[in-house]
């Protein structure tokens, strides 16, 4: 399984960026598809969870109302649009996919918000 991230940048505070985690080698069946960021000097942390039979969405309460995570079923891709963004959400973005027992993870996107 990989997963490919891409669509980070540079865009300053107000902007949008949409973020997308394309998954090769294998169907999301049961998975839930994940966001993941880490800030510099700063634990990596959740932001949003989607389940990729359902659709059913989670987010952390600092990004709720502002990030929107969806799914495309025929592209096996997650996204995550981001709006309203805010320098404290400049960070290392990580896609994951994820059951119980097993994450597979995509290279990290780079997303800078100047203030």
């Amino acid at each position: 399984v990989q997963l490919q991230a891409s669509g980070g940048g540079l865009v300053q505070a107000g902007g949008s960026l949409r973020l997308s985690c394309k998954v090769s080698g294998r169907t999301f069946g049961s998975y839930y598809g994940n966001w993941f960021r880490q800030a510099p000097g700063k634990e990596r942390e959740f932001v949003a969870r989607i389940s990729w039979s359902g659709g059913s969405t989670y987010y952390v309460d600092s990004v709720k109302g502002r990030l929107t995570i969806s799914r495309d079923i025929a592209k096996n891709t997650v996204h995550l649009q981001m709006d309203s963004l805010k320098p404290e959400d400049t960070a290392v973005y990580y896609c994951a996919a994820t059951t119980a027992s097993v994450a597979y993870w995509g290279q990290g996107t780079q997303v800078t918000v100047s203030s």
